[in-house]
């Protein structure tokens, strides 16, 4: 008996929330870590008395470690996912994360503890990258797989809510704590969002415990289990070494469409951020405040553009986006001196530029890959290019700066990204579920 892949679940709704709640929660945790990194983490973990632009390089190369720790953690992640479920694997990842973020609240700083504090806060910078690298791939696949054929962009698109939220979460905590009076920003105030993830982290678990297993991977586990089922059916006894044999160029494709999306998001944040405060003169609580609102405006322009992708097209949606991202990248630097409307405006304008290169893009890297690898697919080309783009970005960013002294060659680097991502998107290939595994039944 050939089991057909079904159309959806007939709960795609709640699977979707569960996504968004989750990864708003992992997302909260590492944009935390990122907006500390920018802000106060230069001066509390590195040797006193180091030029303040140093001390951010420094800074920026604990937060890479997040990044280069997500291919493991995809990996890893993957692995478990393909051969034993998603939804396991999600539940494991948001612990750790969750465990990892309260630690870092935890940590002594350099005058306390010496070098062994940024020793500890590589450690659990690159237990929360390990977390991450798992869970992105995961939440992606729970929602697209529960999704019927014609809503699969809208409905992905809310694990990419968890990106907008978390950072919106992130960014507001720290503005709240930086319109307290005194000095409570470098003192103790930087340890209260991280503190306070840890009832986020109970609550996404309750709700995660609750969520069905994705569809897709319970129908390839049904038509595995069917007698007489051919070895093609089989869940990959090892996924990454089937997906790098029969998906390489579909990997190298996918790494070449994520630029803009993971690496160029934290050049119009985190980098940004840093540039603003320390080279322009921007306030910490102006740029906290027009980041928060920038990051509401893309939490709902994601929901908009990829509501859009299920009807025009969704890679036409993130093609767009990412010539938007091309056109804005010079004015949107130039902005951060020409006063608090245009910080705001620019902020905000290059955000709904930014949501149309990621939100929809959980569609079609899902889409990309067969089902049994598809979990160790996703993210291996995801955490990667987050390794890669995202984790080196800032620091190239700032060492671009401190060469040349101008903004324009940060610029030029984010143009050049878009530009290659569009060109990958083009060749990139896309699969329906149900004629995947229909082709898989004998």
């Amino acid at each position: 008996m050939s089991h057909r892949l079904p159309q959806g679940s007939p709960h795609p709704a709640r699977a979707a929330i569960a996504a968004f709640v989750g990864t708003t929660i992992e997302w909260f945790d590492f944009y935390v870590y990122a907006t500390a990194a920018a802000l106060v983490f230069g001066e509390l973990f590195f040797p006193a008395g180091t030029d303040p632009l140093v001390g951010l390089m420094a800074s920026f190369a604990t937060f890479s470690v997040g990044f280069f720790a997500r291919p493991l953690g995809g990996i890893v992640f993957g692995h478990f996912g393909d051969r034993l479920g998603r939804k396991s694997a999600l539940v494991t990842t948001l612990l750790m994360m969750g465990v990892a973020t309260f630690a870092v609240g935890l940590l002594p700083t350099y005058e306390q503890a010496g070098f062994l504090a940024p020793l500890l806060l590589v450690v659990l910078r690159f237990v929360q990258g390990i977390a991450v690298g798992g869970e992105w791939g995961g939440a992606v696949l729970m929602a697209v797989e529960h999704a019927p054929e014609n809503r699969k962009t809208f409905y992905g698109s809310f694990a990419q809510l968890g990106n907008p939220a978390g950072a919106l979460l992130a960014s507001g905590s720290f503005s709240l704590i930086t319109a307290l009076p005194g000095d409570v920003l470098h003192t103790w105030g930087w340890r209260a969002p991280f503190l306070a993830s840890i009832v986020l982290v109970l609550v996404g678990m309750a709700i995660r415990l609750k969520v069905e297993e994705s569809p897709v991977f319970s129908a390839v586990q049904a038509e595995a289990g069917t007698a007489g089922a051919g070895r093609s059916a089989q869940p990959a006894e090892m996924p990454l070494r089937e997906a790098v044999r029969t998906s390489w160029r579909t990997l190298l494709l996918g790494l070449g469409s994520l630029p803009v999306a993971v690496g160029g998001y934290y050049i119009v944040t985190t980098f940004l951020q840093a540039y603003a405060t320390t080279e322009v003169g921007v306030s910490e609580q102006l740029i906290l405040n027009a980041l928060a609102v920038a990051a509401a405006v893309e939490l709902i322009a994601t929901v908009g553009v990829s509501w859009l992708g299920d009807r025009v097209g969704t890679k036409r949606v993130v093609i767009a986006g990412l010539l938007a991202v091309a056109v804005l990248a010079v004015p949107q630097f130039l902005a951060m001196s020409a006063g608090t409307a245009m910080i705001f405006l620019s902020l905000a304008v290059m955000r709904v530029a930014m949501a149309a290169t990621y939100g929809p893009i959980a569609r079609i890297l899902s889409q990309m890959f067969p089902p049994k690898v598809r979990y160790t697919s996703v993210s291996l080309a995801y955490q990667v290019a987050g390794a890669i783009f995202g984790g080196l970005s800032p620091i190239a960013c700032t060492a671009l700066l401190a060469a040349t002294g101008s903004i324009y060659p940060v610029a030029i680097l984010l143009i050049a990204m878009a530009l290659v991502s569009v060109a990958c998107l083009v060749k990139a290939p896309s699969y329906r579920d149900d004629e995947i595994v229909a082709a898989a039944a004998p």
